[in-house]
């Protein structure tokens, strides 16, 4: 009986990561795939003429921290004063901006 209940409580644990995981996915294909790629290559036409970075670099990757990436994504970012991507604060969570930071590094090859 208690080896039941240790596991449903790990299962409990576990869960919301792998449900977090699945869900970033869906949030990243929504909000940012038509112009960062599935791949986070930037390899769309609206990441081409927006000048999206390839998030797969790793020297790209180092360009930014954590804080610049979760920053962009909910404020937004511009060049030569301009607006090159639109804030998401009002479409994603805080936590689902964190999740795709981490999303956002995985790509890094």
């Amino acid at each position: 009986m208690k080896m039941s209940k240790i596991v449903f409580l790990a299962a409990a644990l576990v869960m919301p990561v792998s449900v977090a995981s699945a869900d970033v996915g869906a949030v990243y294909k929504k909000n940012c795939a038509s112009c960062h790629a599935a791949d986070g290559s930037g390899d769309t036409k609206m990441g081409k003429k927006a000048g999206a970075r390839d998030y797969r670099d790793a020297k790209v990757q180092a360009s930014f921290s954590d804080a610049e990436a979760l920053a962009a994504i909910k404020n937004g970012v511009k060049k030569d004063g301009k607006e090159a991507m639109k804030g998401y604060s009002s479409k994603v969570s805080d936590a689902e901006a964190a999740e795709l930071v981490k999303y956002i590094r995985a790509f890094k090859k």
